[in-house]
Order: structure tokens, then C-alpha cells, then sequence
């Protein structure tokens, strides 16, 4: 039953509805839980699984001690912040470890006072319900594309692109030799490899690669790992680099936020943005200002 035949369905079966009932089935339908399972299916529990083997792999911070100048960066920031990566932890895993006392939303701005302040939190991966919406909502039928995730960390969004789209190729580009072998570990073992492959490279090192891309996803990719000169070298290159028309560039956060704070300007013509429909529901869970930040980008 596709949107248009559900919806139809639907509004019979509320017209039958006692009227001095309806408001209550309507605060139920916006407010349960109980609607969110209709939402939940093997591809998702294929993304659960891989995150709850990875929380078993990595520290709490899914940071790695060679991330040295990432973890200098966040003590840099205005604003005490931490990195919770929102693959492997959703809120109401974030909500249990706050109550065990293992993490916390806010820090103390003097000691020994009851005055705090909500910490800033930072992720370098997209959420489970973020990739769902990244696949279904966000990119178009990507069967017999390739996409290339630039800075593939934990591989969130290859195991996104496996069960959500009909990509023909997903490539990961990732620096980090252990992340690498963490990727290919999962890949391995959730049987993933047919469609997937992971690149240890530096991305200024594959021309070719993105040349050949239809789809470029870069989440965080640069900003709490690469000093400025570095990231405006990166940046120039994928701007050279990645020119097939059409091909399509997805960025959190914009490319006008990502380049004003490296002072670099943008290349005229070298993108257009496309709209995005961030009013899909995605479960109560879905973080909307998250979704907010996921922008799309067409090669003209």
C-alpha cells in the first residue's frame, strides 16, 4: 500500500470514529510510543545490532587516543562540549547514562555550586534515524550510483546505504588505520562487503574516486580533525575533484557554514542547493534540529 492508498484508508477509518473520541485518538497518534514499533524493521534492527557490537569495541566517547588533535579541538571550543556519537547512542541511551552517572548533559560553572550549564555535544555520525531519513527522504533511487563517504569513522552511513538504498557501490575514505579495521571488521561480519569497500587514504589523494562519485557525503568530516590550512587544502581539492554534473553532495553542516569559517569563499557555480523535506516523521526519537543540518547539494 503506497502514501496515497494509506491515506485514504486512514481518513475512512477516522470518519467512523465517535467526534467526542477523535481528540483523544489524535493526541494519541501525536504523542504515543506505541506508533514508533510500526516504524521499526529488519533493515534497522540490522543498523541496532552493529551499533550494540561497536559499544562493546570502543570507549565511551568513541574516540581513540591517535585522535589526539580532535580531543584538543573540542577543549578549544567557547562552550565545554563532548562527543556522544549518535550511531552508537540514541537520547534515551544518552538519558541512561546520565542516570547511572557515567555521563552528563551539563557541567558545573562553579564548583561547589548548584549553578550548571548543558554541555555542548558534538557527533561525527549520522543516527540510525538520521541515515533512514539521509536514504529515503534526502538522496533519490540511487540504484547503480556510487556514493563515497568522505571520513568514514564507525561506517554509519555505509551500513545506512547498504539496507536503505540500492547504491551499486559505497565506498568509505577514511584516514584512521583503526577505524578502518573496525569498519571492515563489521563489514565482514554483518556480510556486507558485496556492495561496500573501505578506502584508507587521504581524500586529496583520490582524484579518480570522486571523480567517478554520483554521491558525496561528508558529516563533520573536517572541522575537529584538520588545522584551517588543511581543511581549506581539502576542501579546494574536492571542489576540483568533484565535477560530474549531476552528481549530488550531501554536507552537515552547509557548505556557507563550513567555508565562512575558514574564510574561503565558495566557487561560484560549482553547486546548487536542492530543498530538503525535514517534516517527515521519523519517530519521536528523530532529533529535527539534526535533521535541519543535513543540506543537499546538486553539481551543476
Amino acid at each position: 500500500m503506497n502514501f496515497c492508498e494509506a491515506k485514504s484508508e486512514l481518513k475512512q477509518l477516522l470518519s467512523r470514529v465517535d467526534p467526542s473520541e477523535m481528540p483523544k485518538l489524535l493526541d494519541w497518534m501525536k504523542n504515543s510510543d506505541d506508533l514508533d514499533d510500526l516504524l521499526l524493521d529488519n533493515r534497522t534492527v540490522i543498523l541496532q545490532n552493529i551499533a550494540d557490537d561497536l559499544r562493546t569495541r570502543l570507549p565511551l566517547d568513541a574516540m581513540l587516543p591517535s585522535e589526539a588533535a580532535a580531543h584538543h579541538k573540542m577543549q578549544q571550543c567557547s562552550r565545554p562540549t563532548l562527543h556522544v556519537d549518535s550511531f552508537l547512542y540514541d537520547d534515551d541511551q544518552v538519558d541512561s547514562l546520565c542516570e547511572s552517572g557515567a555521563m552528563s548533559r551539563s557541567y558545573c560553572l562553579a564548583c561547589g555550586s548548584q549553578r550548571t550549564a548543558a554541555l555542548d555535544f558534538v557527533s561525527h555520525s549520522f543516527s540510525i534515524s538520521e541515515l533512514r531519513f539521509l536514504f529515503q527522504n534526502v538522496l533519490p533511487d540511487l540504484s547503480g550510483r556510487t556514493l563515497v563517504d568522505v571520513g568514514s569513522r564507525l561506517g554509519a552511513v555505509l551500513y545506512g546505504g547498504f539496507v536503505y538504498s540500492s547504491a551499486s557501490r559505497l565506498f568509505g575514505l577514511e584516514i584512521s588505520k583503526e577505524f578502518v579495521a573496525l569498519q571492515n571488521e563489521m563489514l565482514q561480519k554483518f556480510r556486507l562487503t558485496d556492495r561496500v569497500q573501505v578506502v584508507h587514504a587521504d581524500v586529496c589523494t583520490q582524484e579518480v574516486l570522486l571523480q567517478n562519485a554520483d554521491v558525496l557525503v561528508m558529516n563533520n568530516v573536517f572541522e575537529y580533525f584538520m588545522e584551517p590550512s588543511e581543511q581549506i587544502r581539502a576542501w579546494r581539492f574536492i571542489i576540483h575533484s568533484f565535477r560530474k554534473s549531476g552528481s549530488l553532495l550531501v554536507t552537515v553542516p552547509s557548505l556557507q557554514e563550513s567555508l565562512s569559517a575558514l574564510q574561503e569563499v565558495l566557487q561560484p557555480g560549482w553547486v546548487e542547493e536542492l530543498p530538503v523535506d525535514y517534516g517527515v516523521y521519523l519517530g519521536r526519537d528523530a532529533d529535527p534540529d539534526s535533521l535541519r543540518q543535513i543540506h543537499l547539494y546538486r553539481v551543476m
